[in-house]
């Protein structure tokens, strides 16, 4: 036969023992039991309950006794069938047993009114104090633990896109986090099981007196006085016994709702927590003493309290003292040194050295803060694929743009609006938006129609006007001609956005060496020569060129290629982007001709392309300057501005056709205005395109 995990040693048959103690509760309620096994199993309730609350001093985290709901289930229903066997005893024979009798006659002296008081006090302990405190607890963990899933699970996501921890290690946390949001919201429910047993044990208690008085006056012809002196003793006893246990269980319970942020076991924690500071123990020593010598006041008790407190916080200074010295030791300096004094004391030992805070200098790349009602579209445990559909961006990226995009950290922002979103690069804000939840964003290509209802908006990659719908209107929308979309894709399609226009911020000299590494493993020559010629400051000025124009630079080794053939000659990067640009001519005019193959452009007229031409200053190696006058200039932004409306009214590409000469130069008057304009020149057209041209820009 196969061996289960664990199977070895004490817990090889822990399965079969709770069943048969479950078989054995089931029996104790119907049949009756003698009282010699009887009294094995109180004394059994009593040592389990021990058993349990010692074994909770010494637990660090909840999750280390994680059947602890269960346990508290399964005593509960031991003990109310201990119950029951007692019950059944006391009214059949008068008798359940030596430990209900010593409870019942030598625990509280014989007398029932004591132990009647004893017990109800008990039971106020048990069901006002610890059980309703460990009850709240719970509920108020389970609350926020669940409220703080999302936050969690987000945290991991974003370490695991950053590389900080690997996959196994991810899925072991959110495991982890899983199970403690279990845990407590099973002790929320399990607080019940302690808070009902006693109340049951309060009515069972007041059931037997009041069917023994029934039983002992009635059947057995007892005195009234004989048959309350011999039942309730026996009653009581067994209340005793009973709620002995509870409140050992209902204290662990306690305990283990309590345990938020302990690190070693409850003793160490609260004598840490009591004794890490010596003048708290100073002054009650001082206190004690001092009442030690109030006339009216008993002198021993409070003179011994005082000294024996001295004592302690003698010993706990000296404890500290020893500490400190210690850490001076370890890091080389001796004791009562000035910061950074002694040998290997340098700087970077003391807390308010600036290394310290070197980690928080740290920016990551590129990340998207959310407002806290959008988790649920970033967390999968609810349903969010907002990570998938990043990791598919950073995938199209590769493929369309050549551009190895960095990992992408998503953090929830409480300063931010609930429904608020904001994408930064490098630390600085580049985008923001709002989504609203379970709603849609309707866009319709005649922005004049207003005939579905719904909230306006804008829509945050493109500006354009747009709705949001609820999802009862989407059919009616998309049978109106509407564009609609939900919020993951609005938010992935900015990102998308965001990465065409900045992406090339992300091109760091770190990647660009990744990327000349890429080419060395398949084409060392090209690495070689291209090293040799230039250097890496310069190729990143070039590719960074490229992808602000959005020209794919997947062919690394074309690019490579046109760089050492050409920085022979000059090193300028702008006379280099252009050579290169014009030798992926085919990748440029088949990313902007249309679906029939046509390109159709606006074309920079010849008069405006030799004002440019004239007013430029500088050299290849040193770069051009412009020497146009500002109203000049904005009379090319103006023009370029129309002829740019009037391709996308037509739903065209907006594409400038301009001499290779002055290219460059165009592109920097018209980047900051038009982003969303292509510019070109005559060199950059692949042999055999079809060009249409639509006008010149004047």
């Amino acid at each position: 036969m196969a061996e289960t995990p664990n199977g070895n040693g004490v817990t090889k048959f822990a399965d079969v023992g709770l069943a048969v103690l479950l078989v054995l509760v089931i029996i104790m309620m119907i049949i009756p039991v003698p009282t010699a096994f009887l009294d094995i199993l109180l004394a059994a309730n009593i040592s389990f309950g021990v058993v349990i609350l010692l074994a909770t001093f010494y637990v660090k985290s909840a999750l280390e006794i994680s059947a602890f709901p269960s346990i508290i289930l399964v005593a509960t229903l031991f003990r109310l069938s201990l119950n029951i066997s007692t019950t059944r005893q006391i009214l059949l024979n008068g008798y359940a047993g030596e430990v209900v009798n010593a409870f019942g006659f030598f625990v509280v002296g014989g007398n029932y009114v004591v132990g009647a008081v004893i017990f109800l006090i008990l039971i106020v302990i048990q069901f006002m104090v610890i059980t309703k405190g460990s009850e709240r607890v719970a509920e108020v963990a389970a609350r926020f633990t669940l409220d703080a899933m999302p936050g969690k699970q987000m945290a991991i996501d974003a370490d695991l896109n950053a590389g900080m921890i690997d996959e196994p290690e991810a899925r072991k946390r959110r495991r982890d986090i899983q199970r403690e949001a279990d845990f407590y919201g099973a002790m929320d429910g399990a607080s019940k099981f302690v808070k009902g047993d006693a109340i049951a044990g309060l009515i069972i208690t007041i059931i037997n007196i009041i069917g023994g008085l029934s039983i002992g006056v009635l059947q057995r012809g007892m005195e009234i006085g004989t048959a309350l002196q011999s039942y309730s003793l026996l009653t009581v006893g067994d209340g005793l016994v009973s709620q002995v246990p509870a409140l050992l269980f209902s204290t662990a319970t306690g305990i283990i709702v309590t345990r938020s942020a302990g690190e070693g076991n409850l003793g160490v924690d609260i004598l840490s927590s009591l004794a890490s500071n010596h003048r708290p123990l100073f002054i009650g020593s001082g206190i004690l003493l001092g009442m030690a010598l109030v006339p009216g006041l008993p002198t021993v008790p409070f003179a011994v309290l005082g000294v024996m407190m001295g004592f302690l916080a003698r010993s706990v200074r000296r404890e500290g003292e020893i500490q400190i010295a210690e850490s001076e030791r370890r890091q080389g300096s001796a004791p009562g040194s000035p910061p950074g004094g002694g040998p290997g004391g340098g700087p970077e030992s003391q807390p308010g050295s600036p290394e310290n805070v070197l980690p928080l200098l740290t920016v990551d790349p590129m990340e998207v803060e959310i407002g806290y009602a959008l988790i649920s579209m970033v967390d999968p445990g609810q349903g969010g694929d907002m990570l998938d559909r990043i990791g598919t961006i950073r995938r199209q990226m590769a493929m369309d743009l050549g551009l190895v995009v960095p990992p992408i950290r998503i953090r929830d922002n409480i300063q931010l609006k609930p429904t608020e979103y904001i994408i930064r690069i490098k630390g600085a804000e580049v985008g923001r938006g709002e989504l609203l939840p379970d709603h849609y964003l309707s866009m319709s290509v005649d922005q004049g129609d207003d005939t579905l209802v719904g909230i306006p908006t804008t829509e945050p990659s493109f500006g354009l006007p747009a709705v949001w719908i609820s999802p009862e209107v989407r059919d009616q929308a998309e049978a109106m001609g509407y564009t609609v979309v939900d919020c993951p894709s609005v938010l992935a399609t900015h990102l998308s956005e965001i990465i065409k226009r900045y992406g090339s911020d992300l091109l760091t000299r770190q990647e660009v060496q990744k990327l000349v590494d890429l080419v060395k493993e398949s084409n060392p020559a090209v690495a070689e020569e291209l090293t040799g010629v230039l250097g890496l400051g310069d190729v990143q000025k070039v590719l960074q060129n490229l992808a602000r124009e959005q020209v794919p630079i997947r062919d690394l080794v074309t690019i490579f290629e046109t760089l050492a053939d050409f920085a022979r000659f000059a090193k300028g990067v702008d006379y280099l982007t252009e050579r290169v640009r014009e030798s992926l001519s085919r990748v440029i005019t088949l990313r902007l001709q249309d679906s029939e193959g046509i390109l159709s452009v606006f074309a920079l007229s010849p008069r405006l392309e030799g004002k440019v031409k004239e007013s430029l200053q500088g050299d290849l190696n040193t770069g051009w300057q412009l020497g146009l006058s500002p109203v000049d200039i904005q009379q090319i932004i103006k023009s370029a501005a129309a002829a740019a409306e009037q391709m996308a009214m037509a739903g065209l590409t907006p594409i400038l056709l301009a001499h290779p000469d002055v290219r460059f130069v165009v592109r920097k008057i018209l980047e900051g205005s038009l982003p969303q304009l292509f510019i070109i020149s005559y060199n950059e057209i692949a042999q055999g395109a079809q060009l249409k041209s639509l006008g010149t820009v004047e």
